[in-house]
């Protein structure tokens, strides 16, 4: 009697897609070659040599490559050549995998959250706020209620929009984009007022943010909890995702927001819940800015510009993620790197920091487009990788069957 072969999406699932690895470097490797190419003519005297090319050829190649081999070691050094710049890369990287995990989930549901910036800034607003406003609790109480607190804000400014969208037909995009303006407006206004305005002050800064609220770190570096978190909530994003029945509805109604109702699925409800845990992510992205501590110990007062544009670049996160736990965490790791070695490009390699800026769109374009990768470079056409859906093979067949169920 012979032994049964494994299901066909078994063996799938345990092949390692060569194709779209391949493809993946590939976009890197254009990606930094054309950076290269920016720093050469960014720079008078290295551009300079090329125009004797022809005469004196050596001169032109040795600076070319001192130029880029300096900058791009400057880059590797600042961010994985020793353990305070691995802990400066975890700690930029985190608010960043927070904030892409939230934009992945939306992504999923088949929504556009542009407004991860505004849920950010309510998180952070909202634990920065209980951090130097509560004086004399304990570690163990005042740090988890800041954490909370910010990402519950987070979450009421993601589920109102799903809420809207859900009720009214209000499009996410126009209403996150409108909610982010008055989020930043809103936290202008309220560093202006003597709750978040710090004693003998004028200008917009809140006061420090006490001990017993900031993200625990190792001594020597950066590393702190909120980048421990940030992994947390990815597992727990894959969790949900792909072993939940909530993560299951999320995904159908992404792929078809029709035939899942048909299938019996709520799709105002399953919109409410996937906007209200991606505003959830995201406010702990602001959590994260807010109560992760410096160089110095304490975390960086609460500004108008404490969150950066963390939940806009969380969208190209997400997007270099594929849309995906796993990846979404590696493309913050990527950002947070470039983040942290921009800043020895700049002092170190002469280097402006505006070329990590230009070498994340540069990688975001090429790992988004495989087609123009792979015409850029042949032999990759071979490679080419075949289209997955977001619910998955699993995923659709199970819909099907619901809707098979539904429709006798």
């Amino acid at each position: 009697m012979s032994t049964p072969a494994p299901a066909a999406h078994e063996s799938r699932r345990l092949s390692i897609p060569w194709g779209e690895v391949v493809t993946m470097l590939a976009a890197f490797f254009l990606a930094f070659l054309i950076g290269a190419i920016l720093m050469v003519a960014a720079d008078p005297e290295v551009s300079g040599k090329w125009a004797y090319f022809f005469d004196r050829p050596g001169d032109a190649l040795g600076a070319s490559w001192e130029k880029v081999s300096s900058a791009y070691g400057a880059l590797l050094a600042g961010s994985l050549g020793s353990w305070k710049a691995i802990t400066e890369t975890t700690a930029a990287a985190a608010p960043l995998i927070s904030a892409g995990l939230g934009m992945t989930l939306a992504f999923r549901a088949g929504l556009f959250n542009i407004g991860a910036q505004g849920q950010a800034i309510v998180g952070a607003t909202l634990a920065a706020y209980v951090g130097f406003s509560i004086a004399g609790l304990p570690l163990a109480v005042h740090l988890p209620l800041a954490v909370v607190l910010g990402v519950l804000g987070g979450a009421l400014w993601g589920g109102l929009v799903g809420w809207l969208k859900a009720t009214t037909g209000a499009h996410e995009v126009i209403v996150t984009i409108m909610l982010n303006y008055v989020a930043s407006l809103g936290l202008a206004w309220l560093l202006t007022t003597k709750a978040f305005l710090r004693p003998g002050r004028s200008d917009p800064i809140a006061p420090e943010v006490d001990f017993s609220a900031t993200f625990p770190r190792l001594e020597g570096g950066q590393l702190h909890l909120g980048f421990i978190l940030a992994l947390l909530a990815a597992a727990g994003v894959w969790w949900l995702m792909e072993r939940s029945t909530i993560g299951f509805r999320i995904k159908a109604v992404g792929a078809n927001p029709d035939a899942a109702a048909t299938a019996g699925m709520s799709v105002p409800r399953t919109t409410i819940i996937a906007m209200t845990l991606s505003g959830a992510l995201a406010g702990l992205a602001g959590v994260q800015a807010a109560l992760g501590p410096t160089e110095f110990g304490l975390p960086t007062p609460l500004s108008a510009g404490l969150v950066g544009t963390i939940g806009f670049d969380a969208i190209t996160v997400a997007l270099l993620g594929r849309s995906k736990p796993f990846g979404t965490v590696l493309a913050g790791l990527l950002f947070g790197a470039m983040h942290a070695g921009g800043l020895a490009m700049q002092s170190q390699a002469d280097t402006p920091l505006t070329l990590t800026t230009v070498l994340q769109a540069l990688i975001v374009m090429f790992v988004a487009a495989p087609m123009l990768v792979r015409t850029l470079v042949p032999f990759l056409k071979a490679r080419k990788a075949k289209p997955t859906s977001l619910v998955g093979e699993a995923g659709a067949a199970q819909l099907e069957s619901a809707q098979a169920g539904a429709k006798a």
